[in-house]
């Protein structure tokens, strides 16, 4: 890889995009490590695209909880470009066909230039209409069902947040999959619990049987009943077999053999009793999204390095979230699961947009390891009870 630092790494970048606009040859440009003044953006991504026959720059600005998209002719993007790069973002990547070049900005705005060849060939700028990469199909018969479509495969245009929901559901649940010791596996019980309208359910059940063909059994288990004679009523229409929904609570439910056990916006403690019946019942994969944290924030004793910053409430309660789910990923770990923590799609009632994915290891590592970490945390905070290590040592 070269390094360039003279005078005008700045102008050779700009020279470099304006050569690869003009050759059709840039992939992508990526802005990143942002320090202006909006809190929740993260990164601007830019592709080029024809737009009505004319050619575009998209830029797609990622915040924490949304996407925002603006489309500019060539000259206004490249001068939006201009006013970004370096005041606003600190690294800008452009892909491009044979060439990939890094403008990066130290603390004190000095540049530099990187480059490195690549193999990528060239392609035509994308259509502004074409297909997005998803793993449901607009026409797949329970979104109409369910009403994030029209009878006619068109997106409902108040459902399209929850159509994206879906998909990145899907694409998680897929990829820990093929990770987990059921990739091979003809027959997948699934439950899932707090199945609400079951978009989700029935996402799930929609993509082990015809993306998968497995023969997947899976249950929706959800405490309010008209919801769940909403959901058997359109698994009967629709003729789904292994589909159904009952009404229960995770709490008292008992543990019979599961393969997936997912829990999303399971309040406080209903997580961690989620968590519970999917060890116990054995499930290879545990996908949870907790919404809110009671249980642990009022045990809380400030470490007295850490008084200055807990004394703001809302400090507080994400260092609670933040402690409860360690824990909850630890505790996974020690009973023999590799465990992320990781954002997903915040969900329609909720801000939260955490997710916690625990996939059972063939051989499971040592405990002992794993439980001294979560004792020196309890420790360091004066935390008297976890609920789910309460369960588990209760088992």
């Amino acid at each position: 890889m070269a390094d360039e630092t003279d005078s005008a790494p700045i102008e050779r970048f700009f020279a470099h995009l304006a050569e690869h606009l003009a050759q059709g040859s840039l992939a992508k440009l990526i802005l990143a490590k942002y320090h202006g003044p909006e809190n929740d953006l993260v990164r601007l991504a830019v592709r080029p695209l024809l737009l009505r026959g004319e050619p575009h720059l998209s830029f797609v600005y990622s915040h924490t909880t949304r996407d925002l998209t603006y489309n500019h002719l060539l000259a206004e993007g490249v001068a939006k470009l201009r006013a970004l790069v370096g005041p606003a973002f600190r690294h800008a990547h452009l892909l491009a066909a044979g060439v990939d070049l890094e403008l990066r900005f130290t603390k004190k705005g000095k540049a530099s230039l990187h480059q490195q060849a690549n193999a990528r060939e060239a392609g035509a700028p994308q259509g502004h209409d074409r297909e997005k990469q998803r793993h449901l199909a607009l026409d797949t018969p329970f979104l109409a069902a369910l009403g994030v479509t029209t009878p006619g495969g068109d997106l409902v245009p108040a459902m399209a947040r929850k159509f994206k929901q879906i998909n990145k559901f899907v694409e998680v649940l897929d990829h820990a999959l093929r990770a987990s010791p059921l990739q091979a596996q003809a027959v997948v019980r699934v439950a899932d619990f707090g199945s609400g309208k079951g978009y989700l359910t029935f996402a799930v059940h929609d993509h082990l049987r015809h993306a998968l063909g497995r023969d997947a059994e899976v249950t929706g288990v959800e405490l309010r009943s008209d919801l769940v004679q909403l959901c058997n009523r359109a698994a009967e229409r629709l003729g789904l077999a292994g589909l159904h929904f009952e009404q229960g609570d995770v709490r008292e439910r008992p543990a019979v053999p599961l393969d997936v056990m997912i829990a999303l916006h399971a309040c406080d403690t209903a997580t961690d009793h989620a968590i519970h019946l999917g060890i116990r019942s054995g499930a290879s994969l545990i996908v949870c999204s907790p919404c809110c944290h009671k249980q642990i924030r009022p045990q809380l004793r400030c470490p007295p390095t850490l008084a200055p910053m807990l004394q703001h409430g809302i400090h507080l309660g994400q260092e609670a979230e933040m402690l409860t789910d360690t824990l909850r990923a630890l505790l996974l770990q020690a009973h023999g699961y590799d465990t992320q923590v990781f954002e997903f799609v915040s969900l329609e009632h909720t801000s939260k947009n955490k997710m916690i994915l625990a996939v059972k290891r063939a051989q499971p590592l040592p405990a002992e390891p794993v439980l001294a970490q979560i004792r020196a945390i309890k420790d360091f905070y004066a935390v008297r009870e976890h609920c789910l290590e309460t369960l588990l040592a209760e088992a």
